[in-house]
């Protein structure tokens, strides 16, 4: 297909690691900076500024074979409120083994290259971090197999949990980390959660993902149904943190829930592939942070994982044993519509953003979208739809044919 030339087989975009690349490539510097300004946003009247790291970390980071960008959304200075800057840190990353190894092997293998990545992330100061969907394990909700239940784990004691907490007591870091939960209490039942790890190793809480696909190769309900944590704000020593999981960010609503319950920075940590949802990828992250004036970090999963046996979806796609491609392309997005560029399409990567939480506040204020946003108009609506008497509020034209007939109203 075009799309599959285009992408190339290295995961690359045309040859490019990511759309940014290509316009650097091709659009003359004069003309790039109205093009990122149209695209991308401005913020505080230019595009989102690059920071400059160590340059022990971008060495590092080069030898070690995974992107690292780092940037700062500035809010503009206040008489009564000092500037809440927060460094915050989104990470992707590929597995490290092929699906047939043995699964101790991948998951410790997993854990060891996120490892590198977090103690990056701790060495630039990063005080917010977020890893993406089911970090410590392959994507195999595709197969529909029962085996790769074996990688789920205890929220509260699960080895990958236990390792992030480690890792945020070390660092002195709030650590966001998704996994595939395996619900003891309650005999066993498996979710899609994230555990939220405070600063000082301790568990904050945990979120379920609230919106489970059925779409192509996403068989996830196979494993999993939807979530029953609602829409839970996690406050931490460096502000109000929620946790949007993967399909999740297609449902407005859903984002909508967490600014009502006072979230600063919303996480989207996701798992989705090139040929179905790459055109919407930049665009939904920003929608939201825009719609509900907070910070938020879209993270994605990096490359191809594919599977000892294959699989169709009903689809009437040929049988296969991979998901396609997971494009990374991890990104912030601000309350004021501006973004940063994204992190590589084809490598694992660590994005580092300072965001200043103040914004929040100075863009409801500007924009005034919770003070117009009339909730009681849209709860009488949703009351009505949810009784099984709903009748659509629908006005047709008298001119049509049929209409004044009975059964057209």
């Amino acid at each position: 297909s075009l799309f599959e030339t285009m992408s190339g087989t290295d995961g690359t975009l045309a040859g490019h690691g990511s759309v940014e690349d290509i316009l650097k490539a091709y659009i003359p510097a004069d003309k790039l900076v109205e093009v990122q300004r149209v695209l991308y946003g401005f913020n505080m009247g230019h595009p989102v500024d690059e920071v400059p790291l160590e340059e022990n970390l971008s060495t590092s980071a080069r030898d070690k074979g995974f992107d690292l960008k780092a940037f700062a959304f500035k809010a503009a200075p206040e008489q009564m409120r000092p500037p809440r800057v927060v460094r915050i840190g989104l990470v992707q990353n590929k597995i490290v083994l092929p699906t047939t190894a043995p699964y101790v092997d991948q998951a410790k293998a997993i854990r060891e290259r996120v490892g590198q990545m977090i103690d990056a992330a701790g060495q630039a100061g990063v005080k917010v971090l977020c890893l993406q969907e089911a970090w410590h394990m392959p994507f195999a909700f595709c197969t529909r197999e029962k085996q790769w239940c074996e990688f789920a784990e205890s929220a509260e004691t699960g080895e990958s949990v236990v390792f992030c907490q480690a890792m945020a007591r070390k660092w002195g870091m709030v650590i966001v980390s998704p996994i595939l939960e395996r619900d003891a209490a309650h005999s066993d039942t498996i979710w899609n959660a994230a555990v939220v790890i405070g600063h000082a190793g301790n568990i904050i809480g945990k979120h379920r993902k609230n919106h489970i696909p059925r779409v192509g190769d996403f068989n996830e309900s196979t494993y999993y149904m939807e979530g029953n944590t609602g829409h839970p704000v996690f406050e931490t020593v460096y502000g109000r943190i929620a946790v949007n999981i993967c399909y999740g960010r297609h449902h407005p609503l859903n984002w909508h829930a967490f600014g009502i319950n006072g979230a600063e920075i919303v996480f989207n940590p996701s798992a989705t592939v090139g040929a179905l949802s790459e055109p919407l990828w930049g665009v939904e992250a920003r929608n939201a942070a825009i719609a509900n004036s907070y910070f938020v970090g879209a993270i994605n999963r990096v490359g191809t994982e594919s599977f000892p046996n294959e699989f169709t979806s009903g689809d009437g796609q040929p049988a296969h044993k991979d998901f396609g491609h997971f494009y990374g392309s991890s990104y912030v997005a601000a309350p004021d519509g501006s973004r940063t560029p994204a992190l590589a399409r084809h490598l694992d990567g660590l994005l580092v953003a300072d965001v200043d939480l103040n914004l929040c506040r100075q863009t409801k204020d500007k924009w005034g979208f919770p003070m117009t946003s009339r909730p009681e108009l849209y709860a009488e609506l949703f009351a009505r739809y949810t009784r099984p008497d709903f009748k659509p509020q629908l006005v047709r034209d008298p001119a049509l044919p049929g209409a004044g007939t009975p059964g057209h109203a």
